[in-house]
């Protein structure tokens, strides 16, 4: 459900600019509970995507940011099925591909036809409009529809060689069958339009620095284990706001198909995410202050509470908050204390760790 909030007449203007523009405005939020408003979460930023195709925002580059923040900007995606475009152009473009089922996809869809084909889309301050998040999906999917599947048809469309990026991350989407792409490769044919690499370097050209195609190599990975206790990091199959716990080690236990939740991978974001190196979740370890638990929170890849640092003395070092990661084998609990060399409780053993990239996170001159 939608509500306008301010009037979309710069919609407008941007269109009759350009007849082949796609134009959208900032999504706020109306509460469902009492219908209270709030603005979209931080500044504005430009659509984008990771290669498990989840939609995210990365900041705007220095180089597009005008003197004044309500003037339009490029954006790679669009949040969702928000957005003015001229009638026509839409038609021409060939509308949604009707081979989507439900919901899901469609965003990705409509962005890389859009630029690849000839427009292009931006986000417009100017305008904006309230969106209520239900409670409960009001409608019933029949069996058998997959989002995954939506994902795997926009991919095999669109994507090009770029495909086989999302395939790694999600192996399970190779033997997903898409349906029948033949219309859809036409009307790309028909339409002339570029390849996905061009879109990568000429409208995505920043998605990269946050979401690489080829991970750099992670400084450290594995269980995370105790020298004072022997125990590992567990994450427990948290989920946001889950506090971390010591627990018995179990890759080599009889509980082996729980183990995945004490491995972890201290990545180039230099941040630890639940996960081996190519199969992370969306979870980061996090703490607020000196003296705070440790817990699960969303991964932002921007450092600050989730900025850590793998030091020669086997600590791991929180850097906003100038301690480090200490624990307690008596009742298990993990936690922020004043960084102390010389106690076993905060010194921690990676199952493995390239020195290469840790000596590079650890440099001076490391940003």
């Amino acid at each position: 459900m939608f509500q306008y909030l301010s009037p979309p007449f710069c919609l407008i203007d941007q269109i009759a600019q350009n007849p082949r523009t796609i134009v959208c405005p900032m999504i706020d939020v109306i509460d469902h509970n009492h219908f209270g408003y709030e603005a979209q979460a931080g500044d504005a930023m430009r659509g984008a995507f990771d290669w498990e195709m989840y939609y995210k925002r990365i900041p705007i580059p220095p180089e597009m940011q005008g003197a004044d923040p309500s003037e339009p900007y490029e954006s790679p995606v669009m949040a969702g099925g928000l957005f003015a475009v001229k009638r026509q152009w839409f038609w021409e473009l060939g509308g949604y591909d009707t081979g989507l089922e439900i919901w899901g996809g469609e965003q990705y869809e409509i962005s890389f036809k859009v630029w690849m084909c000839g427009g292009s889309m931006y986000d417009v301050p100017c305008s904006r409009v309230g969106h209520i998040y239900r409670k409960y999906v009001p409608y019933k999917v029949p069996s058998g529809t997959s989002l995954a599947r939506n994902l795997k048809r926009v991919a095999e469309t669109w994507m090009d060689e770029y495909t086989e990026y999302i395939y790694q991350r999600r192996p399970e989407y190779r033997h997903l069958s898409p349906g029948d792409l033949t219309a859809q490769k036409e009307l790309r044919k028909s339409l002339k339009c570029h390849d996905f690499k061009w879109y990568m370097g000429a409208v995505a050209w920043d998605l990269a620095k946050y979401y690489p195609p080829v991970e750099p190599p992670p400084a450290s990975w594995g269980e995370i284990r105790n020298a004072a206790s022997g125990l590992c990091v567990d994450s427990k199959h948290g989920a946001t706001g889950t506090e971390l716990r010591l627990d018995a080690c179990l890759k080599e236990g009889a509980e082996r198909t729980w183990a995945h939740e004490q491995i972890f991978t201290f990545g180039w974001r230099e941040d630890i995410r639940p996960g081996d190196p190519l199969h992370t979740r969306k979870l980061c370890l996090d703490s607020i202050s000196s003296s705070s638990p440790v817990t699960l929170y969303d991964c932002h890849g921007m450092k600050g509470n989730q900025h850590w640092q793998y030091r020669k003395d086997k600590s791991l070092h929180h850097l906003v908050s100038s301690s480090c990661l200490d624990s307690s084998p008596g009742d298990k609990r993990i936690f922020m204390n004043k960084c102390n060399p010389q106690s076993g409780t905060q010194q921690w053993l990676f199952q493995h760790v390239n020195a290469t990239v840790l000596n590079k996170f650890n440099s001076p001159t490391s940003s």
